[in-house]
């Protein structure tokens, strides 16, 4: 008996070779679906890295800011409202202070860095923790607008700080950066005092 000869004819095979016809083009899609968000992946890295390149300052300022911008206002939210007259000793600022004056800091510092007139934030210590803590999540804000806009190459250029003196910008930015985490480590501090985990204390241990 000759060997049989599987043509798109023959009956069975035929829905093979249909099968095929679809399901190629089907495997092509599902393979290029696959590889774009690794594609678009690469190319969002590749970007990252010509920013960081291009403006390194900046760049780290700017993550610095997601980060404390973070912990600060996850800090302030912890403090109760009852502790927020809370201070460590007579000479010390109560924490609504600290709050009151991260927010501050934050507005002015910022407002030097883009050349914007100071911002008029009309804050007490003896405002509510709602009124600080917005206060001081709208002054991160306010910071992550100016700082998606600087670039490295205005570093040099003078801006004015607070009491009139006379810096740079690059200056400014690193004031900034510097403020944060001097303000996360009194906060931490207060909350410490209280029986109160900091937001990175708790990430470490997994709380």
């Amino acid at each position: 008996m000759p060997p049989t000869i599987l043509t798109p004819s023959t009956p069975f095979c035929g829905m093979l070779f249909a099968w095929g016809r679809i399901m190629k083009p089907i495997a092509v899609a599902i393979l290029l679906l696959a590889f774009v968000p690794a594609s678009i992946a690469q190319d969002k890295d590749k970007d990252n890295d010509k920013a960081a390149t291009a403006n390194p300052i900046v760049v780290t300022v700017r993550q610095m800011e997601q980060r404390f911008s973070k912990n600060l206002a996850a800090a302030a939210d912890e403090m109760p409202a009852t502790k927020y007259s809370y201070k460590p000793t007579p000479e010390q600022i109560t924490f609504a202070h600290l709050v009151m004056h991260i927010a501050s800091s934050n507005n002015g510092l910022c407002a030097a860095i883009a050349g914007d007139p100071a911002r008029d934030t009309k804050l007490s210590e003896t405002d509510s923790k709602e009124v600080l803590t917005k206060a001081l999540q709208d002054s991160f804000a306010y910071c992550e607008q100016v700082l998606a806009k600087a670039d490295d190459s205005t570093l040099g250029q003078p801006v004015v700080l607070f009491g009139g003196r006379n810096s740079t910008r690059g200056a400014a930015l690193i004031y900034l950066s510097a403020d944060w985490a001097d303000h996360y480590s009194a906060a931490s501090m207060y909350l410490r005092l209280n029986g109160l985990l900091p937001p990175t204390a708790k990430k470490a241990m997994g709380k």
